[in-house]
């Protein structure tokens, strides 16, 4: 979307296949699209690290940051390991502040922006996910800090916070065809709109906090979730 709307757009990755794809569709979609697929793993900082230098050598600047990686894994405070815990927090919480440290230099030279994707459950707790909530909680407090820290060099920081949006987040995290399945029908009785949302809806709001439309608005969690953080069950 960012891409369609005019951008040049560097984004990283763990796959070169869906790296590709995601380049191949930018191109579709704007036959002059100026777009830096590069690959990488966030758990590794000299990988955080060369995705920032490959973007600024390719493109000599830095205007908008979107830290759109993020992993999630079942798990209680009974059964979630050392390991899993370290992971979720390694790419979910870790390797955002790490990548927006490096790049405020450059986003100051810009006056530019970050948009931080957090998750609903930074904002209300569900169980069985306990490492996942805290890390996206976590992510809502660093957007908080990092915007008023930023504030007086007019760089502004927000995120979206999705509810339940039709990725393969999910299926990464464990469940499998059936439970998926499942898993979308009860999210039309634990979203206000009756409903999971789409990919495309995240991306615009996205797209709006990444825009001067938004000039006025810094250290915002906006919802982008169908209204499933405004219920309580009754």
């Amino acid at each position: 979307m960012l891409s369609r709307l005019g951008c040049s757009v560097a984004f990283g990755g763990r796959n070169k296949e869906e790296l590709d794809k995601v380049a191949a569709k930018c191109k579709e979609d704007r036959s002059d699209a100026q777009v830096l697929p590069v690959q990488g793993d966030l758990e590794k900082d000299e990988d955080i690290k060369a995705l920032l230098e490959a973007t600024i050598k390719q493109f000599g600047k830095l205007d908008i940051l979107v830290n759109n990686a993020g992993i999630v894994h079942k798990g209680t405070i009974e059964t979630t390991s050392l390991e899993d815990f370290d992971k979720v927090m390694r790419i979910n919480m870790r390797a955002v502040f790490y990548l927006t440290s490096l790049a405020v230099p450059y986003l100051t030279e810009t006056q530019g922006c970050i948009v931080n994707v957090s998750s609903v459950n930074g904002m209300r707790s569900f169980p069985g996910v306990l490492a996942y909530n805290m890390s996206k909680s976590a992510v809502d407090q660093l957007t908080r800090c990092t915007a008023l820290e930023l504030a007086s060099k007019n760089v502004r920081c927000n995120s979206v916070n999705p509810g339940v949006i039709i990725t393969e987040i999910h299926k990464r995290g464990g469940m499998n065809d059936e439970e998926y399945s499942k898993f979308l029908e009860r999210s039309k009785l634990t979203h206000a709109l009756g409903r999971p949302g789409h990919v495309e809806e995240v991306a615009s709001v996205i797209a709006f906090l990444a825009s001067s439309d938004s000039s006025f608005m810094t250290g915002a969690s906006l919802p982008v979730d169908g209204g499933r953080h405004a219920m309580c069950p009754r």
